[in-house]
């Protein structure tokens, strides 16, 4: 994600005060590649349910927070060195993850899933894709799933996954693996021509959290406490059909 979107998102994404004494100011990442969780669109603003989320969450918490959009290579190191506060942007917890940084409690809920090319003669989402060109995001869940469990598979790793679907709809490789909302998103727009969902990855539902820093507790709980209120309260319900017809969470 080059400066000038980061710069253009940083700057249109400042949640309105209620009044000019809020207790304090967030810097929030996501990633701005992710629909249609986080992207930038042709307006060159961010968009997407990660950011309603985040917004929502920022007024219940009475801060006023400035969303930035950062390549998910570096979003991680990003934290770490302060350059903002917390990440917003479909990230998975795992064991690896918690070792770094902290998560709240989750917002969503998914598991991986497998697309491949309408003629393929791939059927089983459950293969090990021995022989097989896999597509994945690098460095997210499903990357590290295929590195551990397709050993016998020639695994291709992208910055993004909108280029891991390009590649399959290219007939570049033979199968991507994927967080399921977002392949299902892709399939059913860009790549309804070309290619299909076959299921889901048995036992890879997992967590989708915010994180902040392991230092930061505090900030931490409150937002734990503002995710409890907005889905107590239908605001969570409300966002959410915006984008999805069924239950995320």
């Amino acid at each position: 994600m080059n400066n000038v979107i980061r710069f253009a998102s940083a700057c249109a994404m400042v949640v309105a005060a209620a009044s000019n004494a809020w207790a304090d100011k967030l810097t929030i990442a996501t990633e701005g590649a992710y629909p249609p969780f986080n992207y930038v669109d042709s307006d060159n603003t961010l968009h997407g349910f990660d950011v309603d989320i985040t917004l929502a969450l920022c007024e219940r918490m009475k801060a006023e927070c400035t969303l930035v959009a950062q390549d998910w290579d570096g979003i991680i190191a990003g934290l770490m060195a302060k350059k903002y506060d917390a990440i917003v942007a479909s990230m998975i917890v795992n064991e690896e993850r918690k070792q770094k940084i902290a998560f709240t409690h989750h917002y969503y809920r998914t598991p991986l899933s497998i697309a491949v090319p309408k003629d393929s003669p791939i059927t089983d989402a459950q293969s090990d894709f021995k022989g097989k060109v896999v597509g994945a995001q690098s460095a997210a869940t499903q990357s590290i799933y295929a590195e551990e469990h397709y050993k016998d598979a020639d695994l291709k790793l992208y910055p993004t996954l909108d280029e891991a679907n390009s590649e399959l709809a290219n007939e570049r490789v033979d199968v991507v693996i994927a967080d399921k909302f977002p392949l299902l998103e892709w399939v059913n727009k860009t790549g309804k021509d070309c290619c299909k969902i076959i299921g889901d990855v048995d036992g890879t539902m997992a967590d989708a959290a915010i994180a902040v820093r392991q230092q930061d507790t505090e900030l931490r709980e409150r937002f734990n406490k503002a995710l409890d209120e907005i889905v107590a309260d239908g605001t969570y319900k409300k966002i959410s059909s915006k984008y999805f017809d069924f239950d995320i969470y």
